[in-house]
């Protein structure tokens, strides 16, 4: 896991979609800090420095000590929204941590061992189910990405999220998510065209064999 990254921010005084509008005017984009037993803390941000952080990735499992004038929490991304054209951000939620917290969290899911999959060797594809998968984990152990590992997998073959190594003290979010599929190692179209003509083929031998045999008339007939 990543240590938790600085970020400042400013209060905000005024709450509504008119005070909201008019930090973003000013270059910022309103959030607000909640949880943990607390009162709420509007806040606001750096537009160009929260697009950024949104857009590079992992921002919903990352722990940021959030600085509002000295005054330090410890929270992590719960929601956010982007203009849908331009993609900047228009609000932040932060979730405070309290030490020892245990979070649901999506963790992102990476794929190791493609050079040394037979199946994909053979010219298979990896089909992906799922791209994240749910974890109850400490807030100070999550992990940047989970790793699904492909050696040795054949065509025909699936990982299941309890294929997964979980870091110490982790869980699935659920107890039925064990057998949640999150990919798959499928036959390319050619060979899948392939089993089909050669299955059509042998359909068509035995019915024309069937068509050949004659059947001879019994004696007296």
């Amino acid at each position: 896991m990543s240590a938790a990254r600085e970020l400042k921010a400013e209060a905000r005084d005024r709450v509504g979609k008119g005070a909201a509008r008019a930090v973003r005017r000013a270059g910022r984009v309103p959030a607000v800090i909640y949880g943990g037993d607390e009162t709420p803390k509007a806040i606001s941000l750096d537009a160009n420095e929260t697009r950024h952080l949104i857009l590079a990735g992992h921002f919903r499992t990352t722990v940021f000590n959030v600085d509002v004038a000295g005054s330090m929490s410890r929270v992590i991304p719960r929601d956010y929204q982007l203009d849908p054209v331009k993609d900047t951000p228009l609000h932040v939620d932060f979730l405070r941590l309290k030490a020892g917290a245990t979070i649901d969290v999506d963790v992102p899911v990476h794929f190791e061992g493609q050079d040394t999959s037979p199946g994909l060797k053979r010219g298979g594809t990896l089909n992906i189910a799922l791209h994240a998968i749910g974890l109850v984990v400490q807030a100070d152990s999550i992990p940047d990405s989970l790793v699904a590992q492909l050696s040795g997998l054949e065509i025909g073959d699936t990982v299941h999220a309890s294929d997964l190594v979980l870091p110490a003290g982790a869980k699935l979010a659920s107890v039925d998510d064990a057998e949640l599929v999150i990919a798959t190692i499928v036959a390319p179209s050619a060979l899948g065209r392939d089993v089909e003509e050669e299955t059509a083929a042998i359909a068509e031998a035995a019915s024309a064999d069937a068509a050949a045999v004659k059947v001879e008339p019994a004696e007296g007939e």
